[in-house]
């Protein structure tokens, strides 16, 4: 059993094997146990589901505490509450295309689950090329320091524009390449059907075509979300389970908050505060002297910003009924049009 305590990435080998049980089980639970077959999640499973996570999410910096000490727990529950807050920007989008191809709440959690485990892949290799680039490169820390404040400056003077997913160069480009179904064929992902030769073929129904563009959406959402955890912390046991922590309960809370996404409209302002701010930490605690900024102000500061941008969300929106119409129109929801429009 000596294996078990070789290092991997900095750690012992258990503590890598023992999270990556913990999120196999959680997956397999959740698929073949709890949701099992097609069906709609109602409001109220969602919130429990969400809540689930996140107070697994937190509980999990106690196991990191014990291990790791106290600095690494504070930066652990730091880079937790960055990737949920700004994985809500992925549940926008997440909300734009399954209204844009009517994709029915009955067929969502489908999606939503392998786009997860996709994204569990996805992250991993990122995450992987950003700890070796950081351990070799301590300067490629400041690139991305500086790319988040550029990034959340430009949030917050252009703002964002409207999405016109019918004009995507991807699914463009798989409509033109791949046999595609106009209509969805129930919670399938590919069919058989015969061609315009009367060939027996496999189609890609409007259901893949929506998993392809959710991942493709999380792969460009990761170019701000990684940066802003290395520039938290640079251990990769700590950056990889709170992203991946963040991420498991994605599915969930989108169940929960896509019907009241528009009570959210300036948290995007928060979120590019928010970016700014950590990516600033860097330069700040170079400018001061500190070997790292304080992770208790840290997070303290990250609490203050989201508490800020969503309180001033729901004051504003309950005010101002023409706010709540500009966000939904945002999200682009089309709830009647056909999964072949474009």
């Amino acid at each position: 059993m000596d294996i078990l305590f070789l290092p991997f990435l900095d750690k012992p080998l258990w503590m890598w094997l023992g999270f990556m049980t913990l999120v196999i089980v959680l997956l397999a639970l959740d698929l073949g146990l709890f949701n099992r077959g097609a069906k709609e999640i109602g409001v109220a499973d969602s919130l429990k589901l969400s809540a689930f996570y996140i107070a697994l999410g937190l509980g999990f910096s106690v196991f990191v505490w014990w291990q790791l000490g106290s600095q690494s727990a504070i930066e652990y529950v730091t880079g937790f509450v960055v990737e949920k807050s700004l994985a809500m920007d992925n549940i926008f989008v997440i909300a734009m295309i399954f209204g844009f191809f009517a994709i029915p709440r009955e067929y969502q959690h489908r999606v939503l689950f392998w786009g997860i485990l996709g994204v569990i892949v996805l992250r991993a290799i990122m995450i992987g090329l950003g700890a070796t680039l950081v351990s070799e490169y301590g300067w490629v820390l400041y690139i991305f320091a500086a790319f988040l404040i550029f990034t959340g400056i430009k949030m917050l003077v252009m703002g964002e524009g409207k999405s016109d997913l019918a004009q995507n160069p991807l699914l463009k480009l798989m409509r033109r390449r791949f046999n595609v179904t106009e209509e969805l064929h129930e919670g399938k992902f590919f069919v058989k059907k015969p061609n315009a030769e009367g060939k027996l073929v496999t189609f890609m129904t409007p259901l893949f075509l929506a998993l392809v563009l959710i991942e493709v959406a999380d792969v460009i959402f990761a170019v701000d979300s990684v940066p802003a955890i290395f520039a938290i912390t640079t251990d990769p046991y700590i950056v990889y389970t709170s992203n991946i922590f963040a991420i498991l309960g994605l599915r969930a809370l989108f169940f929960a908050l896509a019907a009241v996404l528009h009570r959210f409209a300036y948290l995007k302002q928060a979120l590019a505060v928010l970016l700014v701010f950590i990516g600033s930490k860097i330069f700040v605690a170079d400018l001061m002297g500190w070997e790292k900024f304080p992770a208790e102000w840290s997070l303290g500061i990250t609490f203050a910003i989201l508490g800020a941008g969503i309180a001033y969300s729901l004051i504003r929106t309950g005010r101002e009924p023409e706010l709540v119409e500009k966000a939904t129109e945002h999200l682009g929801e089309q709830k009647g049009q056909p999964g072949s429009t474009g």
